[in-house]
């Protein structure tokens, strides 16, 4: 697959990445000689140095024989402007858009058939604010992912001491195996697949998928925290903050937002009917105990500045907040902000680059979600009747090493698979597979030989 991306930044660097790792035809354009000298030094992809608005500039990268253009620069109007000169150029061409003005997305025809025909518009703001919803409804968690429009979820979170899973082999997970199955294990950043001899032991990372209708056992099952969400402060109006302010306003919850810009305060006090808007720095300790931040389920420092970010979620913790969702942009901080305490991060960058992952992949892939450092992925995936994995028990499915499956959707029916199960066409699945092993579930899941 030829993939075109455009901007260089830490969306577009992050993709290309993780691209070119799998072995595409990466193409990168930027119009700083900067981004591109680094893009050049560090990943094995061909780069072009000016425009994503430049006709000239696609023809020169390919855009007539491209399969996918990715629009990620830092502004929206190059993007969408380079989305229709794409369409003009290559009618076939699939095009995904970063496109972080709400505006536009607000007009459904706006950006529609009518006019730039974009196949697929990317909100970072809105990927986070869902992400931060579903955080919420299991306190326990560290993260939450839907498929299948949220009738199968995957929910990774710290193994404790008194788990039932703490040093209990797979092959003998017992009750747990009717409401779940584990998918990953990630320990001392090792991300493992897990087979029947493996154990999990006190201090791991676990990945598990759940159906929907089961989500209320699992913190029973599991020794998670399944405390009722009754408060939560927001730090930082800016959209992120404010659409979860919004979010929460009818919710029931107890939920302040505090933000240092007066005028802010003004304007969102009057729209706001019962989150309490607070006129303050959320880095100030006083402030935050003054508002019985001890007390709080979730605190959610959301403010522009990562660093800050931090060090309040980190003041938080200290002052007694339960929870933390920490608000981090630069990839790099990411993986280390677990050794420090920080209990939870989102990243608008991420949340772009896993919505862009989604469409890269061949055949019949849903949806794609990288885990831990991009090094495993889980992925939603439609079984064709080509497919070597189908009308076959699965323990007779040769799924590659360091891949399994997860769960099977069929119809309405959500099925957590054992090793007499049986994948038929249509069914959709939720797999698990170390990054190195990817192409090879892919080959498993597109065609039979006899079938060229």
């Amino acid at each position: 697959m030829k993939i075109i991306i455009l901007g260089a930044g830490e969306v577009g660097f992050h993709t290309a990445q993780k691209l070119s790792q799998e072995g595409q035809d990466v193409v990168l354009v930027d119009h700083d000689p900067e981004q591109i000298k680094r893009v050049a030094d560090n990943l094995d992809v061909q780069v072009f140095l000016g425009s994503g608005t430049s006709p000239r500039i696609l023809r020169d990268a390919g855009i007539e024989n491209a399969d996918l253009l990715v629009a990620a620069t830092n502004s929206d109007e190059v993007n969408i402007i380079a989305c229709l000169l794409a369409k003009n150029l290559n009618r076939l061409l699939f095009r995904v858009a970063r496109v972080r003005n709400e505006e536009y997305l607000l007009d459904k025809n706006l950006l529609g058939d009518d006019f730039v025909d974009i196949d697929h518009m990317i909100n970072p703001q809105s990927e986070m604010v869902r992400n931060i919803q579903s955080l919420m409804e299991i306190p326990g968690a560290s993260e939450v992912i839907d498929f299948a429009e949220g009738r199968v979820k995957l929910i990774g979170f710290t193994v404790v001491e008194n788990s039932p899973l703490a040093g209990m082999p797979m092959i003998s997970v017992g009750e747990l195996s009717q409401k779940m199955l584990i998918g990953a294990i990630v320990r001392q950043n090792q991300v493992i697949i897990p087979g029947g001899k493996d154990t999990v032991f006190a201090g791991d990372m676990v990945y598990v998928v759940i159906r929907r209708e089961d989500l209320g056992e699992i913190p029973r099952l599991l020794h998670l925290d399944a405390g009722v969400l009754r408060r939560v402060i927001i730090i930082g109006a800016g959209q992120t903050g404010i659409s979860l302010a919004r979010l929460l306003d009818h919710s029931g919850i107890t939920a302040r937002i505090i933000e240092k810009d007066t005028q802010k305060c003004i304007q969102l006090s009057e729209e706001l009917n019962h989150v309490i808007v607070i006129n303050g720095d959320g880095a100030d300790r006083d402030l935050l105990q003054e508002e019985n931040v001890k007390d709080v389920d979730f605190l959610v420092a959301l403010t522009g500045d990562e660093e800050s970010n931090i060090l309040i979620s980190l003041l938080a913790k200290g002052l007694g907040a339960k929870k933390t969702i920490t608000r981090v942009s630069k990839m790099s901080y990411i993986p280390l902000m677990s050794a420090i305490g920080i209990d939870t991060v989102v990243s608008p960058r991420l949340s772009a680059v896993r919505a862009i992952l989604q469409h890269i992949r061949p055949g019949k892939i849903i949806s794609v979600v990288p885990l831990k450092g991009e090094r495993a992925e889980a992925i939603e995936a439609e079984a064709l009747e080509t497919s070597e994995i189908v009308n076959t028990p699965l323990s007779k499915v040769k799924i590659p090493k360091g891949a399994l499956v997860g769960a099977i959707l069929r119809g309405e029916e959500v099925i957590i698979p054992r090793g007499d199960s049986v994948i038929k066409p249509k069914d959709r699945l939720v797999l698990f597979a170390l990054q190195k092993v990817v192409p090879k579930l892919e080959k498993l899941l597109t065609v039979k030989l006899e079938y060229f």
